[in-house]
């Protein structure tokens, strides 16, 4: 798959603090660029009400993603109590 990322997925990145988090953002990412469809990373939910909207769960924080055919965009990385207010 091609995977991109947007600015504010960075910058959230940024902010995180705890490396055990990072380290699973770091696996998720491996996992999507080898990856030859969206359904064969692991922990991929769909977002109620929303068409190309995803997210994955790692512990308290929530990856949100946007799929565009072959395409994963990596939106925000936020805890668990900020994300759905930014995303989607």
């Amino acid at each position: 798959m091609i995977v991109r990322f947007r600015k504010s997925f960075e910058r959230d990145l940024k902010k995180v603090k705890h490396r055990s988090v990072l380290r699973q953002v770091r696996e998720v990412i491996e996992q999507a660029e080898m990856a030859s469809e969206y359904r064969e990373v692991a922990g991929l939910r769909k977002m109620t009400g929303h068409n190309e909207y995803y997210r994955i769960r790692y512990g308290e924080y929530r990856i949100g993603i946007v799929l565009n055919g072959v395409e994963m965009e990596f939106v925000r990385c936020l805890h668990r109590r900020e994300v759905y207010r930014y995303f989607p």
